[in-house]
């Protein structure tokens, strides 16, 4: 109860923030289903990335955060408030597949980043297999998603200049039938990432140019 009245307090609270902080452009909404289970898969360049697909993604969206970011006093307590769930970075962590697992057999949108951490080069690395095992698992489409702007949005809102954003959704992806087959999951990995990469700037697509 307490979580779905943060969530219908704090994201159009999020929302306008973005609005009015920065110069924020979003394209494709419409390419998110309305409903049930669906990934959408973004690349990671800054801290505001999964605030900014909080705000602006077109249904309500569960997230994914390193565990580390819930002993950080204020962003711990919001990442608890809205029901984030927590991972540890570079472990396999069952608790974390269960739980996206169920987050999708429950009808709901789940997102993450297939590189599974923050870009230090500003463009995008070779991604891990998570996003691609979990949506043929689930039988969940993939919306690929954007970014750009993020990597150094913050650095520029503390010298009071209003950073210029964009978020692009693109077109679901289906998932292949499951298979634990390596080859098919870097397969399907790959093609997420491409279709990343097309709609991001050259000097964005890194691994994937």
């Amino acid at each position: 109860m307490l979580r779905k009245l943060f969530r219908r307090v704090a994201v159009p609270i999020l929302r306008l923030l973005f609005r009015i902080l920065t110069r924020v452009e979003v394209r494709g909404r419409e390419n998110v289903p309305a409903s049930g289970p669906v990934i959408i898969a973004i690349n990671h360049l800054g801290h505001l990335d999964a605030p900014l697909v909080v705000a602006f993604a077109p249904r309500e969206v569960e997230g994914i955060a390193l565990a580390d970011l819930y002993k950080v006093p204020v962003t711990g307590l919001l990442l608890r408030l809205y029901g984030v769930i927590p991972v540890h970075r570079d472990e396999f962590d069952r608790n974390v597949i269960r739980l996206s697992l169920e987050a999708l057999a429950g009808g709901k949108a789940l997102a993450l980043a297939p590189e599974a951490r923050r870009s230090p080069s500003r463009a995008l690395e070779k991604a891990r297999n998570g996003v691609a095992y979990l949506a043929m698992k689930a039988e969940a489409p993939v919306v690929p998603a954007a970014i750009t702007g993020t990597e150094d949005a913050v650095e520029k809102l503390l010298r009071l200049r209003r950073p210029r954003l964009t978020l692009t959704f693109g077109r679901p992806i289906a998932p292949p039938p499951f298979s634990r087959d390596r080859t098919a999951l870097e397969g399907f990995t790959e093609k997420i990432m491409r279709e990343i990469a097309s709609m991001l700037p050259p000097q964005y697509r890194g691994y994937y140019s």
